[in-house]
């Protein structure tokens, strides 16, 4: 894939995860950085980071309990190291590190 049909499709994406945050129920805050940054705070401090990267044509998430890589496949982000799908890993990261049962439904 070019880099610009990725950084369009993985921007594009970026919108989607931040909106799904949004609606998860969890309490926290998002912040939009430059370059297609999210940056994520819980209630209680702690911070998840979820970032494209061009070179590597990946979708990246550093939680609390680590770092995670998502890579393009048939319409969905999967996991490089075990397939998981990217919003079914959001969804148990941020119940997780908010302490509180949460939902990332892909929009």
């Amino acid at each position: 894939m070019e880099e610009s049909a990725f950084n369009a499709l993985a921007e594009a994406e970026l919108v989607r995860i931040e909106a799904a945050l949004e609606a998860c129920g969890a309490e926290l805050d998002i912040e939009t950085m430059p370059g297609g940054v999210l940056e994520i705070e819980f209630e209680n401090g702690s911070k998840m980071v979820i970032n494209r990267h061009s070179a590597a044509r990946e979708i990246w998430v550093a939680a609390k309990a680590g770092g995670f890589h998502f890579r393009h496949d048939a319409g969905r982000w999967i996991a490089t190291r075990d397939g998981a799908e990217l919003y079914a890993l959001l969804s148990q990261l941020v119940s997780q590190q908010s302490g509180a049962p949460a939902e990332v439904k892909a929009g």
